[in-house]
């Protein structure tokens, strides 16, 4: 009886425990259950958060700012973004200017190992261009296998920031890797060439093409139209153009600009006539080249007739006279077209100023730069350069250098025109000190005028031969850069100044310009200096043979032999300029007339 008991009493516990285990087992499947339920629908909603950021990122609208808010807040929380999430948060980020927080995104990828993902290091790549080519050459650098995206991106932004010769040393490279170069790679590199006048290296470039298959291209096409009219080969352009099957505006306008361009006149006239739908891009280019190498008054009529000229038509105008050294007759274009509320660009008021500083107007370059303020230009590289160097010719350097500190960033044209303010009002202390700043830049290097400008001032401020040597010396050997017929002139200058100009005549033979006059009367305004007369004879004979008869000649060698008491030979040479009638011409002297017209009253501000 008592076992029976027990028996059925061990039952019941071994019953009860099963029990138990079997409501363990479900309660922990369930748990189980739950928590994968919880997860998915929370990557569920992670995923929905992140498509709707990207949404909202894609549409580049004014709801980026608050895209990227919501991004940080989701990074913040733990989500993780996608591939495609981070390629459009890089791009929002770089288009919006926020520098540091695409800095923080580029170090996010970096620990989540999507750096070789080829559209992140691509949008990567196109944000440190923004910010700093060198920075983005060096990350192109640190990527393990980049793609030809990432080739793309890199030479396109070479090219966009005028750094011709460095996008086609990448396109090459490009051509001898494992990789293959698509349409967009010819078309940057197209770009390169045209704007250097690589025509050789072009069609190199179109043959390539051929061989890839990709003439075809409409784009392309167009890119090859205007390589070849940028470097004055206009019949291989018409002749891509006559080929092409298909023609869109670009094309028509492509080969407009070529002929126009290259002062075939009619030929543009031509094409514009047989232009399906002339559009304003059209009628600017036929006006552009009417003003630089035709009738600008033809230019005018044109502008006056089109069915809607923009500030690009006027700007044409503008710049056609400046360049013609008839700056008061674009000033009075410049007061038409601000009559008539015609949008002003930075392109309008650095044409505008350039003619000012060539007039040394200082008066109406004073209410221009107002004019530049109150459009909201006055910060611009280009303005700002311009003003820079209307101030400087102008002779109120203390006004251009007060321009160049407030410019927030400054290209190699703003440096050179400053250094050359200095250079040209006397101020050669100030050209050597800003010299050494422009050294420290990282992002700009010094060119053959800014050297020019640094020998110049060398000559002026009495600085040791030796150290002139050592910029002259530098010029070539650290940045490559070729002496033209003006450094040499500077440097012969100097020499002179050291009384030897011995050195000089050698260095003329050893640079090649044995053959330009404009060294030799160099040379002979040196030995005017020091009084070397052996070196002074064969450099008027050298001058008298290369350019003929020339007053400076005599004049120079009458006072080189009054130096040294040869009035028997001062006389001769003065009798000589009688015989050939050589006059010494009278010299002159610009200034501003203190009288501004009443055109004046067209500013309104």
């Amino acid at each position: 009886m008592q076992r029976s008991l027990l028996q059925r009493f061990q039952k019941c516990l071994q019953k009860q425990k099963q029990s138990q285990l079997l409501v363990s087992k479900f309660i922990t499947t369930n748990f189980t259950i739950q928590e994968n339920h919880v997860n998915a629908t929370r990557t569920r909603e992670n995923h929905d958060s992140w498509t709707n950021l990207i949404l909202a990122l894609a549409q580049s609208g004014s709801n980026n700012e608050l895209a990227l808010y919501e991004a940080s807040r989701e990074l913040n929380s733990g989500t993780k973004p996608n591939a495609c999430a981070l390629v459009h948060l890089v791009r929002a980020s770089t288009n919006l200017g926020y520098y540091s927080y695409a800095h923080q995104l580029h170090s996010y990828i970096l620990r989540s190992g999507f750096v070789s993902n080829v559209f992140i290091s691509a949008a990567l790549i196109r944000f440190y261009i923004r910010d700093s080519l060198s920075d983005a050459h060096i990350l192109f650098d640190e990527i393990p296998q980049p793609s030809v995206v990432s080739w793309n991106t890199l030479i396109s932004g070479y090219v966009h920031s005028g750094r011709f010769s460095k996008a086609l040393d990448l396109f090459l490279q490009l051509d001898r890797s494992e990789f293959f170069a698509d349409s967009f790679t010819f078309t940057a590199a197209l770009a390169a060439c045209g704007q250097l006048g690589l025509l050789q290296l072009g069609k190199s470039i179109h043959n390539k093409i051929v061989k890839f298959g990709v003439q075809c291209s409409i784009f392309v096409a167009n890119c090859l139209i205007d390589m070849y009219g940028k470097c004055g080969d206009i019949e291989d352009a018409i002749l891509v153009f006559n080929k092409m099957k298909d023609k869109d505006t670009i094309s028509w306008n492509s080969v407009i600009a070529a002929c126009a361009r290259n002062r075939l006149l009619v030929q543009a006239f031509g094409f514009l006539h047989h232009m399906p739908n002339p559009d304003t891009i059209s009628y600017n280019e036929l006006i552009n080249g009417l003003a630089h190498f035709g009738d600008i008054e033809d230019a005018i009529q044109i502008m006056s007739n089109m069915p809607s000229p923009n500030s690009s038509s006027w700007n044409s105008i503008i710049t056609g006279y400046v360049n013609r050294d008839r700056a008061r007759e674009a000033l009075n274009i410049f007061c038409r077209m601000h009559s008539k509320d015609v949008e002003m660009d930075q392109f309008t008021f650095s044409s505008i100023l350039s003619g000012i500083a060539g007039l040394s107007a200082l008066t109406w370059g004073m209410l221009i730069h107002c004019c530049t303020i109150k459009c909201g230009l006055d910060t611009s590289i280009v303005v700002g350069s311009a003003l820079v160097d209307m101030y400087s010719k102008c002779g109120s350097v203390e006004n251009a250098e007060l321009v160049f500190q407030s410019l927030p960033r400054k290209n190699l044209v703003t440096w050179n025109a400053m250094i050359s303010g200095f250079a040209l009002n006397g101020d050669s202390t100030k050209v050597i000190q800003l010299f050494e700043q422009l050294k420290m830049e990282r992002d700009v290097k010094p060119d053959g005028i800014t050297f020019l400008n640094v020998l110049s001032a060398c000559s002026h401020s009495g600085v040791a031969l030796e150290i002139a040597t050592q910029y002259f010396e530098s010029m070539i050997e650290d940045y490559g850069i070729e002496p033209t017929v003006e450094h040499c002139c500077s440097m012969i200058r100097l020499i002179g100044q050291s009384g030897e100009v011995w050195r000089a005549e050698r260095m003329i033979f050893e640079l090649g310009f044995g053959s330009c006059g404009l060294v030799w009367r160099a040379l002979l305004g040196a030995c005017g200096a020091c009084g070397n007369l052996k070196v002074a004879r064969t450099a008027a004979s050298k001058v008298i043979k290369l350019e003929g008869d020339d007053d400076y000649v005599y004049v120079m060698l009458s006072n080189i032999f009054a130096f040294y008491g040869k009035w028997g030979h001062v006389r001769e040479v003065r009798e000589s300029m009688r015989k050939k009638q050589v006059r010494k011409e009278t010299g002159c002297s610009w200034i501003e007339v203190d009288n501004v017209n009443s055109n004046l009253s067209f500013l309104r501000l």
